[in-house]
């Protein structure tokens, strides 16, 4: 799209002058002699760039500008003032002018200041396109189970402080969504975030895109590159994977936790960052450590606050809502409308190996086969549609004087305590409900105290 520049200046042969100059850089030029028509085309045409003259007979420059700014808030404007006026220009930047050229001005100099304007603009925009589609693809952490609730708490605890983070869960259960929205609602939202997996790199290109290199650090290495600790400069920076990192880089970002400063490979500036970091891990760090796969120092430096995100197996009750969350992401796409309820009845029933990001991708996949409007049990994966429901299935004898309710439900709780030998996550799991669903019901019937 080529960017429209508007002249606003009462000298005609000025505005000829310009307009000829700005064409002949390749720009779509508008040009007024009258300020109020200035406003009108700014309003009408929204021009990327006005070039105004501060001193006009029918209305002051900086009037003008002040009802620029009201229509477009964003939108740049260099000034052009004499030499005796440039007080009055250092005002009108600070009403929010983009710049200043002082009369008789070098085109060259306006050539430059024009699209160095330019470019600040549109990065401005891309940045904020980009900002908006981090908050469309990660979007928020859906769920009303106590044990999601949990974490939107916790986040929203630790996202106003500049802790560093450490998130732990089985691969897809939303990791990196946590950390986008501790990012989001902490004072760094206008900062970058910046993730990497730890995991996707062998050690010698990990140690590059983490602190950057040199020209001619190592073969292939043509020109000076900027690391993500550096990008992620007064934001975040976001490690996936962490415990997939050598030993020897653990300590190499050991250092740069301690001391928020680094090298780049081949170099010996020594480079300051601001930079709030977020880890996230699979694993169990504490094996790790034990097995010396991971150094402890690191892990104390990292685990200063820590969210674990549960397996979608024990927060069952939020399957529809994020069933139905993805189907409205997709939707535009698919123009699917609904699940039907005996394909969300297998949906809750299934164990979901991969968590979230399964459930995500067997939803798009049933919306991609289904040709109504309806996601129907025919259109789910055959490990779904295979689930072994009779297995799960109990077999009860129904006395004809009839049963208490809760006298099933408390002996159902003793039998998974003393299957999983009073283990109440693994009970939890064997009920199909949240350790805290169990504790709760638990406590009421006195089976536990406390």
């Amino acid at each position: 799209m080529v960017p429209t520049i508007l002249i606003i200046d009462d000298e005609q042969h000025l505005c000829w002058a310009l307009e000829r100059a700005m064409q002949q850089e390749g720009y779509h030029v508008l040009s007024t002699t009258s300020p109020s028509k200035g406003l009108e085309l700014i309003r009408e045409e929204q021009p990327s760039l006005v070039i105004l003259d501060l001193k006009m007979p029918e209305m002051d420059g900086m009037d003008v500008l002040r009802k620029a700014r009201e229509m477009q808030p964003k939108i740049p404007v260099v000034i052009l003032t004499a030499h005796g006026t440039i007080e009055t220009a250092i005002e009108a930047m600070k009403i929010g002018a983009a710049d200043y050229i002082t009369k008789p001005f070098d085109l060259d100099e306006l050539k430059m200041v024009i699209k160095q304007n330019l470019v600040i603009t549109q990065l401005a925009t891309e940045v904020s396109f980009l900002r908006s589609e981090l908050t469309k693809k990660y979007s928020k952490l859906v769920g009303k189970s106590p044990a999601i609730q949990e974490v939107i708490k916790l986040i929203e605890r630790v996202a106003a402080s500049d802790a560093t983070v450490l998130i732990t869960g089985e691969s897809g259960t939303g990791k990196e969504v946590a950390a986008v929205a501790i990012h989001q609602n902490s004072p760094r939202r206008d900062g970058p975030f910046v993730a990497i997996n730890c995991a996707a790199l062998p050690e010698q290109l990990l140690e590059s895109e983490l602190f950057g290199h040199e020209k001619g650090a190592f073969t292939g290495a043509s020109a000076r590159k900027l690391g993500r600790f550096e990008l992620a400069d007064r934001g975040t920076i976001f490690l996936d994977e962490i415990t997939e990192m050598s030993l020897s880089m653990q300590a190499k970002l050991l250092r740069v936790l301690q001391e928020m400063s680094f090298e780049r490979v081949g170099g010996t500036e020594t480079i300051h960052v601001d930079v709030r970091v977020i880890a996230a891990t699979n694993r169990n760090l504490t094996e790790a450590i034990e097995k010396g796969l991971f150094r402890e120092d690191l892990y104390y430096r990292l685990n200063v606050f820590q969210i674990h995100l549960p397996p979608l197996r024990e927060r069952k009750e939020d399957i529809p809502l994020l069933a139905n969350h993805f189907l409205e992401k997709f939707r535009p796409k698919y123009l699917v409308n609904k699940i039907s309820p005996a394909a969300m009845e297998l949906l809750c029933s299934y164990h979901w190996p991969g968590n979230i990001r399964e459930l995500q991708n067997v939803i798009e996949r049933a919306a991609i086969i289904c040709q109504g409007s309806e996601i129907l049990p025919e259109h789910l994966p055959k490990e779904l549609l295979n689930t072994p429901q009779n297995e799960k299935e109990l077999v009860i004898r129904f006395p004809d004087e009839g049963i208490s309710l809760e006298q099933v439900e408390k002996e159902l709780i003793i039998k998974a305590l003393q299957k999983s030998g009073g283990n109440q996550t693994r009970a939890a799991q064997l009920l199909g409900i949240t350790r805290s669903a169990l504790l709760y019901r638990a406590q009421k019937y006195g089976i536990i105290t406390g």
